[in-house]
């Protein structure tokens, strides 16, 4: 792996603790425990520029990391390592494949998808370990709770990515940490309007459901 590599990896992965320490939420009131923070999209950015095993290593140093620094278990280390890269390796390991607007949009909606359903089983399965609650309290509240959270949370993240990245990638190439690209300035810029309205819209969502608005 090159220096320039490395030193890039190691500013995202920076960035992604810096942006889980200071800004996280809860999202649906009835899972509190269950609360967003925003490095899934730092971490599916890098797999973005070097594919999705960069995404599992930034995953790793991450949930490593944020135990070091909040405390935790290896069950917390697990279930974070499960929910970002059912999300950030599956995009970007079809945006590798499919290097367009299009793959960048189908690559974040599948990874949406199987994190809601990797995150519906594996919460099933771990939190009456992790808590100590009944099986059957936990499956009370997949449909009001668990789900409608990873939805939320897979769906910010991927319309964020979506606003964000094409200027998280101009400033890399800005400094020299990444090669330029040829991609049209047009197709990027419709990205960044997709991303905006989901990002919107869903925080509308969850500003409603918190009885915000």
């Amino acid at each position: 792996m090159k220096v320039k590599k490395i030193t890039t990896i190691g500013i995202l992965c920076a960035l992604a603790m810096i942006v889980n320490l200071f800004a996280f939420m809860p999202l649906v009131p009835t899972v509190t425990w269950l609360t967003y923070d925003p490095k899934d999209i730092i971490i599916v950015i890098g797999g973005f520029i070097y594919g999705p095993m960069t995404s599992l290593i930034m995953s790793g140093i991450c949930s490593v990391l944020e135990i070091m620094i909040k405390g935790g278990t290896i069950l917390d280390v697990f279930m974070n390592m499960i929910s970002t890269c059912s999300f950030a390796c599956v995009a970007a390991a079809v945006y590798k494949h499919k290097h367009t607007k299009q793959g960048a949009m189908i690559g974040l909606l599948l990874g949406v998808v199987v994190t809601v359903i990797n995150m519906t089983i594996w919460n099933y399965i771990v939190t009456p370990i992790y808590y100590g609650m009944p099986r059957a309290a936990v499956v009370a509240l997949l449909l009001p709770g668990i789900i409608p959270f990873n939805i939320l949370k897979a769906g910010l993240n991927a319309g964020i990515t979506l606003f964000v990245y094409k200027s998280v990638v101009a400033i890399l190439r800005h400094t020299h940490f990444i090669e330029a690209s040829g991609q049209p300035t047009s197709q990027t810029k419709s990205l960044v309007w997709v991303g905006l309205f989901i990002t919107i819209s869903i925080i509308c969502i969850v500003l409603a459901i918190q009885n915000i608005i």
